[in-house]
């Protein structure tokens, strides 16, 4: 095993290191997510943590590390005596993102448990991680089954492992790191809810920093023994100011006036549940625990805000995390005295809201979108275009709304998701065969049919069904999957009026707010003037696709099947990449093309490359005015989809059918 680089050789990254340090203090605390750009010491610092823990006095023998001061009276490998056991340095156990369940909770022989009623289990990674740190690399990565089955350990401090009636369970309390790049997506709700801290990292932009980081990170590479030695008097005194924090832990008072901090910091912000309230509480005793004192100060609740709520403040998806640092102080300062102070509850005080918008118009904006003017001038093709150099500057997107559930039609095998029909390892049973590997999933009554005729063959006597490797079958699921949604958005003249744009670019939000719960990949392609451009490359950041979408100018003319081979082109790509993941196109435009020789045609043309190669594909018509020319529905049966108006894609609207993406004729 390499040696790690040193903890204390980490070059600034404050935040991050006293974050992991809080939680080696006070495990309580609940772990913490390393959110930042690639290249900034996320791995390195969390690798390097698990050299400072102090030891873990353990059972020996035991595969489930239980404490030999009070072993878990229902361990696999128990029942253990209370007495003395053996210590062993503190693990790190790194889930890989394609890790399977059974790696992950552990494997129970089907075979001998049906044939001889004995639980033969193979430990997993959660059982390894038990009193140590289960770190996951790319958090954000995790297929959904492996997230339910994490939260549900973090949760009960417990993991069960069920197979048609017998079941195994085991301790499985731990340490939660995880590091992401939020780039490449963000985490569901639930599983961000569950890390105690999190922490926002970034390259330093100062060279001599920088300088110091590629200079350590040479003299490590060229002599990793010789580099810890070096550091070693650091990493002992760390290492003993952690075993004294965790001491005087117990002795460390959280006052009421520190308390009322907390509850009116959590209320402020407006969090969700009592979870933030009370990892703030921990935090904040840890700090001071770290500190050497025993007395919570504000300074303590103050950093225990930064660290515990910026993931869990009520936001947009699309809104980065993050702290109103003035707004944290007011309300420190307003909650600072011994308990009797009785705040202003006036809700009529005339200062500044928060920052950060929330979909609300600026006081001076038109609410009809700004189109107050003289209408657009008429182009020679007879669309409108832009005022002064044919190109209008971006506008704001209307307020999101909940569409209607578009779906891939037919049944598919692409990663875990919440939007089309798939195989999946989860979901409900459709039917059985013959296994593939390892068993996962048992379907016992198509395995007790398969044994059945054999028995008398193989000498059955009593009560007990003579079961053999042949008979296993492995029941087929039928669950979600997440697709690639591809957006090819008209940016052209003819959409350019802005309140007309305005509801284009909030149809799009919206359906990137599905697109993000549904576990979807995304990527935006835009067409105007004379050619169309890849504005955000298939991603797993619906995020960035909306910041894409938020500076998108419009004005020129509308080159349909230029944006149209473009976006083709972009699948074509990205089959190679990931072939199982099948792919939604969602043409928004009001069906016109324009521009070059017979515009029309060629349209054509590049829609039907989408229907002979079964592509799913919708179009949403943004054509508005009285007079409806219905070209969005041509190009539709062009694609081999369906078109519906912005009005329909709103899941509460009078049109009320959930519509496929696809329409075929019978």
């Amino acid at each position: 095993m390499s040696m790690p680089f040193p903890f204390t050789a980490v070059v600034g990254q404050d935040n991050l290191r006293l974050a992991l340090l809080l939680n080696a203090v006070s495990p309580a605390v609940g772990g913490v997510l390393v959110r930042g750009e690639k290249g900034t010491a996320k791995s390195t610092a969390v690798r390097a943590l698990s050299v400072l823990l102090p030891e873990v006095d353990v059972v020996a023998g035991c595969r489930f590390s239980c404490d030999p001061g009070a072993p878990d009276p229902g361990c696999p490998d128990g029942p253990h005596e209370t007495g003395s056991g053996t210590t062993r340095p503190a693990r790190m156990v790194e889930l890989p993102v394609g890790a399977s369940e059974d790696r992950l909770v552990g494997a129970l022989d089907i075979e001998r448990a049906l044939a001889e009623g004995v639980k033969a289990f193979e430990p997993g990674l959660l059982a390894d991680a038990h009193r140590g740190i289960l770190y996951v690399d790319e958090v954000n990565l995790l297929h959904d089954h492996l997230v339910d089955l994490l939260l549900d350990a973090a949760a009960m401090g417990a993991s069960y492992v069920e197979r048609e009636g017998v079941s195994v369970r085991h301790a499985a309390r731990f340490l939660l790191v995880g590091t992401m790049n939020p780039e490449e997506g963000e985490l569901r709700p639930q599983l961000l809810d569950r890390f105690g801290l999190t922490v926002e990292v970034a390259a330093s932009r100062e060279p001599e920093q920088r300088v110091e980081v590629v200079r350590r990170r040479l003299a490590y590479d060229d002599d990793p023994a010789g580099f810890a030695a070096r550091w070693a008097d650091e990493e002992a005194a760390v290492r003993q100011r952690i075993v004294a924090a965790r001491e005087l832990l117990p002795s460390v008072r959280l006052g009421d006036g520190a308390l009322r901090q907390i509850a009116a910091t959590c209320a402020a912000f407006e969090v969700d549940g009592m979870r933030a309230d009370i990892v703030m509480a921990r935090t904040a005793t840890a700090l001071a625990a770290w500190a050497g004192r025993t007395e919570v100060l504000a300074e303590d609740v103050r950093q225990a805000a930064l660290l515990a709520l910026p993931h869990r403040r009520r936001r947009n998806p699309f809104d980065a995390p993050g702290l109103d640092e003035d707004k944290l102080d007011e309300t420190l300062e307003e909650f600072s005295g011994d308990g009797d102070h009785d705040p202003d509850p006036d809700p009529d005080d005339g200062g500044p809201g928060p920052g950060g918008g929330g979909g609300e118009p600026a006081p001076d904006e038109d609410p009809q979108g700004g189109d107050t003017g003289a209408r657009p001038e008429a182009g020679d093709d007879g669309e409108p275009q832009a005022s002064g150099a044919g190109e209008q500057s971006a506008v704001r997107a209307s307020e999101p709304f909940r569409t209607k559930v578009l779906s891939v039609p037919g049944i598919g095998q692409g990663a875990a998701g919440r939007r089309s029909r798939a195989r999946t390892e989860h979901g409900r049973t459709t039917g059985a065969r013959r296994p593939r590997g390892a068993l996962t999933k048992l379907h016992l009554a198509a395995t007790v049919q398969a044994a059945a005729p054999h028995q008398r063959a193989r000498g059955r006597v009593g009560r007990g069904l003579v079961v053999r490797r042949d008979d296993l079958r492995q029941a087929t699921r039928e669950g979600r999957e997440g697709n690639l949604v591809l957006f090819v958005v008209d940016a052209s003249g003819s959409m350019a009026a802005r309140q007309r744009m305005s509801a284009v670019k909030g149809a799009v939000v919206s359906l990137l707010l599905d697109a993000y719960q549904r576990r979807d990949k995304v990527g935006l392609v835009t067409f105007r003037g004379a050619s169309a451009e890849v504005a955000l490359p298939p991603t797993s950041s619906v995020d960035a696709a909306a910041a894409r979408l938020e500076t998108l100018p419009t004005g020129g003319r509308t080159p349909l099947a230029v944006g149209l081979l473009k976006a083709h082109d972009v699948l074509r790509v990205e089959r190679l990449r990931d072939p199982a993941r099948r792919a939604l196109v969602v043409v928004v435009t009001d069906g016109r093309a324009t521009g070059g020789p017979e515009p029309v045609v060629l349209a054509g043309r590049a829609a039907r490359l989408f229907a002979a190669e079964g592509i799913a594909s919708v179009v949403v018509d943004c054509e508005s005015g009285p007079v409806r020319l219905g070209l969005a529905g041509q190009l539709a049966g062009e694609l081999g989809g369906t078109a519906v108006t912005l009005d329909e894609l709103r899941a509460d609207s009078i049109a009320g059918l959930v519509k496929d993406v696809q329409r075929r004729a019978a």
